[in-house]
């Protein structure tokens, strides 16, 4: 089997793959640090989104370059601050 042949596919398929293991953490118990990794990897995808070239973005890209990195960075910061302000439960 093959895998992407583009920089930007095997980025966002490691990006997919780190928001499946913040999703089994949120289901599992610790959910601060799955919503946490959910949010870093959003940052680190809007990062590789803006240096990696054109021809090498293949499923990174989804609309234009600033629409893209404008709403992973708006979105992997949201999640970063929701797991950092909202207080522990108890019990």
């Amino acid at each position: 089997m093959r895998g992407p042949r583009s920089r930007g596919s095997q980025l966002y398929l490691l990006q997919l793959l780190v928001v499946l293991v913040g999703l089994v953490l949120v289901v599992a118990g610790p959910w601060r640090a799955g919503i946490l990794a959910i949010g870093v990897a959003f940052v680190v995808g809007a990062l590789a989104r803006s240096v990696v070239p054109i021809d090498h973005t293949g499923m990174l890209r989804v609309r234009g370059k600033a629409f893209d990195i404008f709403w992973m960075t708006t979105l992997g910061a949201a999640l970063i601050v929701l797991a950092w302000v909202i207080p522990g439960q108890p019990g």
